[in-house]
């Protein structure tokens, strides 16, 4: 169970970690910059187990990978939104981000305690006693993300 870190709609690349910033290549110091223009506590009070939760078109304007792996440092179990921006989903899912669709994401509140019930497809709202059902992801794109990501898939393929 984590905490909703409520953001709108159309965050792009650059509001989640800032083009100044991809000279960094530790993703442990790139998750220190995160979202630091529009919610500065941001990267000093998330915790491992929170959620990025967001509207339509989450991750548009860029293709950098560093937003994904910016995010999955800061330790969050998975980014909530109404939809996402085509090559942020799929850099998430290549780096074992999980990016969760779910069409009520705006009943979600700042602040709210949450969790996800991946068997039953549903974010459970443990602050509101409310359920939200999303998007079943493809069992292959579950496996990567459990995997963390494609190379972590890869091995395991290879390992076979």
């Amino acid at each position: 169970m984590g905490r909703a870190w409520k953001f709108d709609d159309d965050i792009d690349t650059d509001v989640i970690i800032q083009g100044k910033y991809l000279v960094i290549n530790d993703p442990i110091e790139l998750a220190k910059h995160v979202f630091e223009n529009i919610r500065p506590e941001f990267a000093r009070e998330v915790k491992p187990g929170d959620f990025v939760v967001a509207g339509e078109n989450f991750g548009c304007g860029s293709s950098r990978e560093h937003a994904p792996l910016a995010l999955k440092a800061t330790g969050i179990e998975a980014v909530i939104a109404k939809s996402y921006a085509r090559i942020f989903f799929r850099n998430a899912i290549n780096i074992g981000l999980k990016a969760i669709e779910c069409s009520n994401a705006d009943r979600i509140e700042d602040g709210d305690e949450l969790e996800i019930d991946y068997g039953r497809n549903v974010v459970i709202n443990r602050t509101k006693g409310e359920e939200y059902p999303i998007n079943p992801l493809p069992e292959f794109l579950l496996q990567i993300m459990e995997k963390g990501g494609l190379v972590g898939f890869g091995r395991v393929l290879v390992a076979r």
